[in-house]
């Protein structure tokens, strides 16, 4: 895809990227709202980042650093345009950030009915590990 333009999202753009994953993401979370979002990028900017086709979005995916751990979310590719090396162009975005920032391994939340995703992700080198079990308790009603 020779006009895919990787890049950061901005504050301009989370009203569109909560509309793309109504379509193109599978599942939804508890911070999967305008509030949650903007938190994510006014805490780090350069966290959500974005795949454009002239002026459509067309992928995101969220590569989140703690200083620790690197952690991978949201990887989604609007259903018209799978296929065409646009969530590899943003793995590779996502990785090169990790490692600028000094991080060693990269890890994605990937649901377990979701087989397309865990094809995706085992294609660009990633793997399961099935001794862990994700834990959770929300914070909020």
């Amino acid at each position: 895809m020779t006009d895919l333009r990787i890049r950061a999202a901005g504050p301009g753009d989370l009203d569109a990227v909560l509309a793309f994953w109504k379509v193109s993401a599978e599942g939804t979370s508890i911070s999967d709202d305008r509030d949650g979002v903007e938190r994510l990028v006014d805490r780090d900017p350069e966290a959500l980042i974005l795949a454009e086709c002239g002026d459509a979005l067309v992928g995101t995916v969220i590569a989140g650093f703690d200083g620790w751990r690197c952690h991978l979310y949201r990887l989604a590719v609007h259903p018209d345009h799978r296929r065409q090396g646009i969530g590899t162009a943003l793995l590779a975005a996502a990785e090169d950030r990790f490692v600028r920032l000094g991080g060693r391994r990269g890890d994605a939340m990937v649901l377990q009915r979701n087989e397309r995703a865990q094809h995706a992700w085992r294609a660009a080198g990633y793997a399961p590990e099935e001794q862990w079990r994700r834990w959770v308790k929300p914070l909020t009603d």
